[in-house]
Formats: structure tokens, sequence, C-alpha cells
């Protein structure tokens, strides 16, 4: 498998190498590691449709590619390069088109196969802790959203345009980032998403007393 790997790796760097919203290689690379390690007691995975996954989720995402369609016929085309079966495209196919947040949005949880889980709590745990606010940061910023407006409270989406409207930043802590540890597959994930989010309290505590303000985290 080192060799395909390793083709896989380069099509991440080429696809989403310069990426500048915060779903670069080294969030491919980080959730390739994480849902490795959160594999660690699974005895019945394909590593190789897992890892392919976790370093190519994002590369048809319309956040990342400019036009998704030619995207994913250029994925297409790259699978069949590494030998995959139709069969096995299509399990890839049904990770990485049903992973999102926004997708659960509108069709509720995916019933993801177990590589599909692993990858899923792995790109959830990247969107925590210490990391996940700077990625939060750098993608309003990306996005050009304010950073923080207490006039505009969080919101419940329903559906995923309603979600990628512009909104204060901070207010993705809420609206998103705070509900992952009840989405996760795995305990093990669960558990470091429970621990992340308090790291990320802890810095919301902080946040409010620099601006002057009374803490309370929004319901």
């Amino acid at each position: 498998m080192t060799d395909l790997l390793t083709q896989v790796q380069q099509y991440s760097r080429e696809k989403v190498g310069t990426d500048t919203s915060g779903h670069d290689y080294f969030h491919a690379k980080r959730v390739a590691k994480t849902a490795q390690e959160l594999a660690h007691d699974t005895t019945e995975i394909d590593m190789e449709l897992m890892l392919t996954t976790a370093y190519l989720h994002d590369v048809i995402d319309d956040k990342v590619a400019a036009d998704p369609v030619a995207a994913r016929k250029d994925l297409v085309e790259f699978l069949k390069s590494l030998g995959w079966s139709l069969t096995r495209q299509v399990a890839f196919f049904a990770i990485i088109e049903q992973l999102s947040f926004s997708n659960e949005l509108e069709f509720g949880k995916a019933h993801l196969s177990l590589e599909g889980q692993l990858v899923q709590d792995a790109d959830r745990l990247d969107a925590l802790g210490a990391i996940g606010i700077l990625r939060t940061a750098y993608y309003g910023g990306h996005t050009d959203s304010p950073l923080y407006d207490p006039q505009q409270p969080p919101q419940t989406f329903e559906t995923k345009a309603a979600y990628r409207k512009k909104g204060p930043v901070l207010n993705h802590f809420y609206e998103k980032l705070f509900k992952l540890p009840a989405s996760m597959n795995t305990a093990t994930g669960k558990k470091e998403a429970d621990r992340r989010v308090r790291f990320m309290q802890d810095f919301l505590l902080e946040f409010y007393s620099e601006c002057g303000e009374d803490f309370n985290f929004p319901a």
C-alpha cells in the first residue's frame, strides 16, 4: 500500500496544497493520522480505503473546488489510475459525499461504513480544540465574515444554504462545533471531542473577559 498511499498524498497536495480555507493538505494529513489512531483496536478495517478517503475527502467539496463537477470527474480518473474497481469507487464516494455537517443538517445522520465513520470522527475532531479555534478564525477571514457581533445571536440551521450564509465567526462555535461531540461515531472520538470542547469553552471564557462582557454561553 506504500506506493498507492504516496500517489494519494501527492494528489491531495496537488488539489488542496494551496487551499486558504483551512481544508489544506495538512488538514487532510491530520485527519488520516487521527483516523488511524481511532482504528487502532479495530481489526476489520479497509485501511487503504480509509486513508485514501481521509486524504481526499475535501478535494471535491464546494468550499475548496472552484468547479466541483470537474473536480469529481478528475478524481474518478485518478481512482481508476490506482486500479480501483467501480465497487471500490462507489464505496469511496459514499463516504466523502455524506461526510459533512451541512449534509447532516439536510438529510440526517448518514449511514456510513466503518471506514467512513472513522474518517468522519477524525475530520470533526480537527474542527475542535486549538486547531479548531485557529481553523474557525482562518475560515472566517477566508469568507470575509465578521469576527463577533453580540447583536447577532447564534442560529439553528436546517439547510446547507442557510448554514453557509455569512455570520459572525464566534457564532460558529455554537452553531456547529459544540454540537459535534454528540454526533461522534466512536466512544474514543467522543471522549476526545468532549476534551477539546472544554478547551474551547475555556478560550471563550477568556475572550468574553477580554471583551469586558459577562460570560454566558448561548443555549
